[in-house]
């Protein structure tokens, strides 16, 4: 059975980039296709109805008619616009964070709603939050979850054995924590702290309202960043952009 011309879909605007003189090619995340790349054609012309609904973080109904090489975007309605995060720096950083994070984890037309709902979940908070950092690290180990690349904190990944409460080793290429037996003098393996162990297994297993009423020390919160942003950045075998970004706003 031929498969509709036209169809629709709810979306999150993940990025977008410019194509030719007055076109955009825009990169989205949706419930039922997962990833998808769309064209919007004349969205840079000043007349255009559909530019202001496909700025970056918008959650957005879609029209879509399939073409030969992109699908094109024929009507736009935003659902939600999420604005503080547009007019915020640090939101901003963040919330282009979290959808490098999406961008770099999926693949096209791979369907996750329950993503979905997260990225929802997430910029919801964003736009009131005073403090983004304890969403940005519950965030990533819900996206390392859902991924299949959750890193193990509760028992040696080279024995098994359940680790005890004293200095483990925390190693990217094995995926999570070994004992001081087999975690001492492994190379690349980085001695991990019995707090910050406790930190990530609280965030790792917690939801995000129990996870914000955590109170750390600016050394521990340091840890617990440079520790997963390692994580992630052995998997993609390549380092992100926006945590710069972050650090930056920071400053």
């Amino acid at each position: 059975m031929p498969r509709e011309r036209v169809y629709r879909t709810r979306a999150i605007v993940l990025k977008r980039r410019d194509q030719g003189e007055a076109d955009r090619i825009v990169t989205v995340f949706t419930p039922g296709m997962g990833k998808r790349a769309f064209m919007a054609r004349g969205v840079r012309r000043p007349a255009s109805r559909k530019a202001g609904h496909l700025e970056p973080f918008t959650h957005v109904n879609l029209l879509l008619a399939r073409g030969r090489t992109w699908d094109i975007i024929t009507q736009a309605e935003t659902v939600y616009p999420f604005l503080p995060l547009r007019e915020d720096l640090e939101r901003a950083a963040y919330a282009y964070y979290f959808c490098e994070l999406v961008d770099a984890f999926t693949r096209e037309e791979d369907s996750h709603p329950e993503l979905f709902d997260l990225l929802l979940h997430v910029f919801k908070y964003l736009e009131t939050s005073p403090d983004p950092y304890l969403t940005a690290r519950w965030f990533e180990l819900r996206l390392l979850q859902m991924s299949g690349y959750q890193p193990q904190l509760q028992v040696c990944v080279e024995c098994g054995d359940v680790l005890q409460p004293v200095t483990n080793y925390f190693s990217v290429e094995r995926g999570g924590v070994l004992c001081p037996r087999h975690g001492e003098g492994q190379k690349g393996a980085e001695p991990l702290a019995v707090n910050t162990l406790k930190v990530l297994r609280y965030i790792q297993s917690r939801s995000h309202e129990a996870v914000l009423r955590l109170r750390l020390t600016p050394g521990r919160m340091r840890q617990v960043e440079k520790l997963l942003a390692e994580h992630i950045r052995y998997i993609l075998e390549r380092r992100l952009n926006s945590p710069n970004f972050i650090e930056r706003v920071r400053r």
